[in-house]
């Protein structure tokens, strides 16, 4: 037996970041992949993406349910508090050698803590990166948690290498979302009607033209303003009335608000040229992404496969401020007029050169080789 791989998916977003390094872990002769998909990541109404997990060949070993209703601050407390409950239960059961957690949310913390006060080292993908909202916290406090980093660049490396960790311990792997985004250049073309195959809410608007992509999701420490920020957004694709496929918010303090004001403008609006999506398949997202003319909203798919991709992005508001970017991105505030002009200028500027700022794929398969071959310690003492 190899080495036991507890890899931990608790939201959409999570399961495309790291997709790669589970096929690599699943091949690799010397690891054994344990799979957990917990929190939003199990919802229909979050697009469920242990569905697709499941399609796409992987073996579930364990399923945690920890949301609390409510999508505000004390709900997201009380998410984490369960979830670190219920993952703990999970690890005594499956026994690994290492967990593996990704990014910045909240169960992320939940996971890290559980797993280190367990004695089960932690290794973090994409920490060292510098954001807006909670997730600077998070993404920090995990890296503190963990014993092995594999960053998806040279400056986030070097981040966590100042808050202390041992340099043995952090590795430039890239980001493995860039090892999906490098694969579907080969077949890029838009080969699926989106309408027919995810169905969604809203008009079936007409694609041939080209269209734009809006992902917006509420920033915690600004979670009262989530309602008014997205109608600023709504009303600005309104004006511009260009077919738009925008896509349902993640699972934060705030969402309801968000969620709330995309139904109130759905009904009371003239919306005809939006169509809501809530997931696709990683791939097919990417595809839809790439065919696209301009992506908006606040999510980092903007910042890091848009920037290999080439695509426009008009970024909106505080969310990733302080993350690297690459040229093709233009920051606004939550204006309407400000957001519709950012658009527009976008759209004219076209696709822009690829940038590697997060990689230029193969980072699934060296995460996977690092976590075969690099000693696992329990042990941190503060490197200075």
């Amino acid at each position: 037996m190899g080495r036991r791989v507890c890899v931990v998916i608790t939201a959409r977003p999570s399961y495309s970041r790291v997709k790669s390094a589970l096929r690599a872990i699943q091949k690799h002769a010397g690891l054994e992949l344990e799979l957990v998909v917990a929190a939003s990541a199990l919802l229909d109404r979050y697009g469920n993406a242990a569905r697709y997990i499941e399609q796409d060949g992987f073996e579930i070993s364990a399923r945690v349910y920890m949301v609390f209703e409510g999508e505000n601050l004390v709900t997201s407390a009380k998410s984490a508090g369960l979830g670190l409950v219920e993952l703990a239960t999970v690890f005594d059961n499956l026994h690994p050698d290492v967990v593996v957690t990704i990014a910045d949310r909240y169960e992320t913390l939940s996971t890290a803590v559980a797993a280190s006060y367990m004695n089960i080292p932690v290794a973090h993908v994409q920490g060292g990166e510098v954001t807006g909202s909670i997730d600077e916290k998070v993404r920090h406090a995990v890296t503190k948690l963990s014993n092995l980093h594999f960053v998806a660049t040279q400056k986030a490396a070097e981040r966590i290498i100042r808050m202390g960790e041992a340099p043995n311990t952090v590795f430039v792997t890239g980001c493995p979302s860039i090892d999906l985004a490098a694969s579907i250049l080969d077949n890029p073309e838009l080969d699926f009607d989106p309408f027919k195959k995810y169905g969604g809410v809203g008009s079936l608007i007409d694609l041939s033209g080209g269209y734009i992509v809006v992902l917006q999701h509420p920033v915690t420490t600004e979670y009262y303003e989530s309602r008014h920020q997205v109608t600023e957004t709504l009303c600005a694709v309104r004006d511009l009335g260009l077919p738009t496929l925008w896509f349902w918010p993640n699972v934060d303090a705030g969402s309801d608000g968000t969620s709330k004001g995309i139904r109130s403008f759905r009904e009371n609006e003239e919306a005809r040229s939006i169509h809501f999506f809530k997931n696709m398949t990683p791939e097919d997202f990417l595809r839809l992404i790439y065919n696209s003319r301009c992506i908006i909203g606040n999510s980092s798919v903007g910042i890091r496969e848009c920037s290999f991709l080439g695509v426009p992005v008009v970024n909106i508001g505080s969310r990733q401020k302080g993350r690297e970017r690459g040229q093709n991105v233009v920051d606004v505030k939550y204006h309407r007029h400000e957001i519709s002009e950012a658009i527009r200028y976008q759209l004219g500027n076209g696709r822009y050169p690829s940038d590697s700022i997060y990689g230029h794929g193969g980072a699934g398969e060296q995460i996977a080789r690092l976590l075969a071959e690099v000693p696992l310690e329990i042990e941190k003492i503060l490197a200075y």
